[in-house]
């Protein structure tokens, strides 16, 4: 029952404004915190506080924001042995965020931008009794694509999750690799160049997305629910009914829920809503890692 997760580390720096500047305008904000995040970090804290076993592979510099970045980890019991510094700043993240939960992200990469080979390595030790490879895309693609063909190698089942979304084309060797893909309504369009208002929208990326080689595709429409795809079926995910208060980090509370149940051994069916009801506890708090759900929590959303 083991999670591994390469990727991203970055430290938050976060303000709240009643509402999202427009371009040139400068609003006055009534709250400013920093918190540790990152789309692979907040994954693995994600996977953790659902009682899973979970080990981080990724990089933090040698500046202020480092050591707060390892301890965050540590403390949720994320597992950091393959977690190394490097010279220079961490990575940051700088998130404004309105008082209706909508959010703007601007990423500065910092160390996340220096993985590569040398973690590879640290990854195939990670990868041993591992069930699940959770993947994002705010460290080099062709890290990413090492990563998810190392795994496959093992029968390691590998979650891509395509954000940032990309404004480049995925090459068709990760696309094979990965046996889920993850995107919102964003990433998909971007994707596959398909408008997606609606559903059946939705159905028409996702069967893209598996035309294209992954097993399994499921695009998220936030509180309109999900469509997966299994490459025979369609089958629409309703959402769990929350009042939204910040939505930074729902889609990596998502895949961290369906990671966890999958390495539990579920089916996919059910690990995909163990993944909506994540995403959905994630949204009633502020904050990145510190709005992932306890197990207890999920356990109640999901009326077990």
């Amino acid at each position: 029952m083991t999670v591994v997760v390469f990727g991203s580390i970055n430290m938050d720096l976060v303000v709240r404004a009643v509402r999202l500047p427009v371009p040139g305008e400068t609003l006055i904000g009534h709250t400013f915190f920093t918190a540790p995040g990152g789309k692979g970090a907040n994954q693995a804290v994600a996977a953790a506080r659902l009682g899973t076993r979970t080990r981080m592979v990724g990089r933090i510099g040698d500046d202020v924001f480092a050591s707060a970045l390892r301890s965050s980890l540590e403390s949720y019991g994320v597992e950091t042995a393959a977690v190394t510094d490097s010279p220079g700043p961490s990575g940051v993240a700088v998130i404004a965020v309105d008082d209706q939960a909508e959010n703007t992200i601007i990423v500065v990469s910092g160390a996340n931008s220096l993985v590569g080979a040398d973690d590879i390595v640290r990854l195939e030790a990670a990868l041993d009794g591992a069930q699940v490879l959770l993947l994002q895309l705010e460290v080099p693609l062709d890290a990413v694509l090492a990563a998810a063909q190392a795994a496959k190698r093992r029968g390691i089942f590998v979650i891509l999750d395509p954000a940032p979304a990309p404004t480049y084309k995925l090459p068709a060797e990760l696309y094979a690799a990965a046996d889920l893909i993850t995107p919102n309504e964003h990433e998909a369009m971007l994707l596959t160049g398909f408008p997606i208002g609606n559903p059946a929208e939705a159905e028409r990326a996702a069967r893209e997305l598996v035309a294209r080689g992954v097993q399994h595709a499921i695009v998220k429409m936030g509180s309109r629910g999900a469509v997966w795809f299994d490459g025979h079926s369609v089958h629409t995910l309703s959402p769990f009914k929350v009042t939204a208060i910040d939505t930074v980090a729902a889609g990596d509370a998502f895949n961290g829920g369906v990671a966890a149940a999958i390495s539990e051994g579920l089916p996919l069916a059910e690990a995909l809503r163990w993944g909506m009801a994540t995403g959905a506890l994630s949204v009633t708090k502020s904050g990145a890692q510190q709005s992932m759900p306890s197990r207890a929590e999920l356990l109640v959303m999901l009326g077990l």
